[in-house]
C-alpha cells in the first residue's frame, strides 16, 4: 500500500476576496505568535527539565496542551471531545484527516506522536515535533528491534505513544485499513503484557455550505493554500475527538489481530458519530 492516500480529486482551490485575506491575517498572526511564542517558551523549560527529569516531562506538555486549545480559540473551530481518555502510560491510536489532528489530540490529554523519520527534516513542523517529543522512526521491518527500545524507554517515563496505522491522512470521510506492521513492536515480551493500548476517532464537520472534505489535507494537496483555506472561511466547523474503551494487547493473538479491532472502533466511531454540516 503507498504511504499516500490520493483517492478523489479534493475540493477546487479557494478564491480569496479582500475581506477573506483580512480574516487570514486576523488569525495568522495571533496563531504564528502562539504556537512559536509555546514554542520558545517550552525549550527554555525544556532547558531545565531534562537535565533534572530527563525523558520524563512534568511541565512541558502542559505548555503543548495549552497552545492546542488556544489554537482552535483563534481558529474559531469548535472543539469537543467524547469519552474519557486512558491513565497511565500506553499506546494511541487514531485515524489521520489533517495537519490539524496534532492540535486536536494535543489538546485534550498529554501524547507523543510516533512519526516516520523523514518529518524531522520538515522545514517548521520538523522542528515543532522535535520539541514536542515525537518519536521518529524508520517504517522498516528490520528497524523494529530498535524502535523496541526507545518505546520501552518512553513508555516507562510514563508516556502515551500515538500512532496513525493508516499510514496516510484521507479526506476525513472514510477510515482505510490499518496496517498490522506498525503493531509488531508491542508484541515485544517485555510490553506486551503490560501494554494497553486505545482506539481514537477523529471526526470533522465542515463549515456550513462547504465540501464536507473541508478539512481533509491527502494526496498532492499543498500546505499552504490548506492552511490559508482554513484561515480565510467566514464560519469555521467543528472537530469530535472520541475516545474508545481502551484495550490490554495481551488480549489479542497477534499484530493483525489487534490492529483489525482498533480499526473497527475507529470506523465505528466515524459512522456512529459522523455529524452534519454546522
Amino acid at each position: 500500500m503507498a504511504d499516500t492516500w490520493y483517492g478523489d480529486a479534493g475540493p477546487p482551490p479557494a478564491r480569496f476576496g479582500m475581506i477573506g485575506w483580512v480574516r487570514i491575517v486576523l488569525r495568522a498572526v495571533p496563531l504564528v505568535v502562539l504556537v512559536f511564542g509555546g514554542l520558545l517558551v517550552l525549550l527554555l523549560v525544556r532547558l531545565i527539565e531534562r537535565p533534572l527529569n530527563g525523558d520524563h516531562r512534568p511541565v512541558t506538555p502542559y505548555i503543548t496542551q495549552t497552545v492546542c486549545r488556544l489554537s482552535f480559540v483563534i481558529l474559531g473551530i469548535r472543539y469537543q471531545t467524547i469519552g474519557t481518555p486512558m491513565q497511565g502510560a500506553g499506546a494511541v491510536v487514531s485515524n489521520h484527516v489533517s495537519w490539524l489532528d496534532i492540535f486536536a489530540l494535543n489538546a485534550r490529554k498529554r501524547i507523543y506522536f510516533v512519526s516516520k523519520s523523514e518529518v524531522a527534516g520538515w522545514p517548521g513542523i520538523g522542528w515543532l515535533a522535535r520539541a514536542t517529543g515525537t518519536v521518529f522512526i524508520k517504517r522498516d521491518r528490520a528497524e523494529v528491534g530498535s524502535q523496541i527500545a526507545v518505546f520501552r524507554t518512553r513508555l516507562a517515563a510514563g508516556h502515551k505513544l500515538l500512532f496513525f496505522p493508516e499510514g496516510t491522512s484521507t479526506d476525513g470521510q472514510q477510515v482505510l485499513p490499518f496496517k498490522p506492521a506498525l503493531f509488531a513492536a508491542f508484541f515485544d515480551p517485555a510490553l506486551r503484557n503490560t501494554l494497553q493500548m486505545q482506539a481514537v476517532t477523529l471526526r470533522y464537520a465542515a463549515p456550513a455550505g462547504a465540501d464536507p472534505r473541508f478539512y481533509g489535507w491527502w494526496g498532492d494537496m499543498d500546505f499552504g493554500p490548506h492552511l490559508l483555506t482554513t484561515l480565510a472561511t467566514k464560519r469555521q466547523g467543528g472537530i469530535t475527538v472520541i475516545y474508545h474503551p481502551p484495550v490490554k494487547v495481551s488480549d489479542f493473538a497477534d499484530r493483525k489481530a489487534l490492529a483489525k479491532a482498533m480499526e473497527r472502533q475507529v470506523r465505528a466511531g466515524l459512522a456512529e458519530h459522523r455529524a452534519p454540516q454546522l
